[in-house]
């Protein structure tokens, strides 16, 4: 094989490989023996590609001249990975031949997804409501016109699908806006201390109701750092009202600050917050989807309890624009730790 043809190829920023007209494989640079094997050369391109739209693209290329283009699936071990192939015809001293390259688009592929995903679940949370409020619209105009107590209880239940739009509406404006701010960092300067004392007042009502013991273990020194005051805010009023609405009666909330330390995880000096309770527990099963968007461990009891399934995806970015780190652990009848890790500087 001339040494060029094999340099031509190496130069090749893709996975990619050489095809002869004899649809032998003439050569490949390194990344693609990584993505196919290490033995490809001098082989049939069938044995090597296997994947029959790819090949199609590949045989009526090297037939008519023209370029053609494919996807490739595969799997890195990790998951599923989509190539997008370009095959283009090539004159070399072996004669006429096909370079087929590989982009790497599961990232865009899987973003895609994502969106997909997110306006199927949206349109879910959305009708769920509007055709409980219709039917209720229906049956007020219609069987019930003319019934009083009847007409009370469904004004009641369309009173509480209506907030529930409100709240999924309202969360999406609010993981938009993170979403958007996601990559300004904060400047502004507040003492978290403060901000946890006036979010447990603000919740102590919550969770009275609910029997729970809500405290807090604070440091003696103030803790500043930079951050959103309103995002934070909302950080520790979703956790901590969450362990309220679901630990259950007779347990216990705590909110822990811990004073600035060296975070190797951050490689800086960091504050760590704690947010614990002595509840049921979260199987481990769900914990690594716990920040996706609508994810919810039991549907029924979350729509119950108003939840929309968004507030943790937006703890997430918060945390993410705060350049911190979340982590979250938990087992059956051991409660839940939500552990969260803000730089100081």
């Amino acid at each position: 094989m001339p040494a060029f043809i094999s340099g031509f190829v190496d130069a090749v920023p893709l996975p990619a490989l050489v095809i002869r007209s004899d649809e032998r494989i003439e050569a490949a640079n390194p990344l693609a023996q990584t993505l196919l094997g290490s033995g490809i050369v001098g082989r049939h391109f069938i044995t090597a590609l296997r994947q029959p739209q790819l090949l199609d693209a590949i045989e009526n290329s090297l037939r008519d001249r023209a370029p053609r283009a494919a996807d490739y699936m595969g799997n890195d071990g990790r998951q599923d990975t989509t190539f997008r192939v370009a095959v283009r015809p090539v004159e070399l001293p072996i004669g006429a031949a096909v370079l087929v390259s590989f982009e790497d688009v599961t990232h865009a592929e899987q973003l895609i997804q994502m969106r997909r995903d997110f306006v199927a679940n949206v349109s879910h949370e959305l009708k769920t409501p509007l055709t409980a409020l219709i039917g209720f619209i229906e049956t007020l105009k219609g069987p019930a016109r003319n019934d009083p107590v009847g007409q009370a209880r469904f004004l009641n239940i369309m009173e509480a699908e209506a907030h529930r739009m409100n709240r999924l509406v309202s969360d999406l404006l609010s993981l938009s806006r993170v979403e958007a701010d996601e990559r300004v960092r904060p400047t502004e300067r507040l003492n978290l201390a403060d901000l946890i004392l006036a979010t447990i007042s603000g919740l102590s009502p919550l969770a009275q109701e609910a029997d729970v013991t809500l405290q807090h273990d604070l440091p003696d020194t103030r803790v500043v750092i930079p951050g959103d005051q309103d995002q934070l805010h909302q950080v520790l009023t979703n956790l901590v009202e969450n362990a309220i609405k679901y630990c259950g009666a007779g347990t216990s909330v705590t909110v822990r600050l811990g004073a600035p330390d060296y975070a190797p995880g951050l490689r800086e000096q960091a504050v760590t917050l704690v947010i614990q309770d002595t509840g049921p527990g979260i199987d481990p099963i769900h914990l690594p989807r716990l920040t996706e968007r609508f994810y919810r461990i039991d549907n029924h009891r979350s729509r119950e309890m108003g939840g929309t399934g968004l507030g943790l995806a937006i703890v997430k970015h918060i945390i993410n624009r705060h350049r911190g780190r979340l982590k979250i652990e938990s087992a059956l009848g051991q409660g839940t730790r939500f552990t969260i890790t803000l730089p100081v500087k």
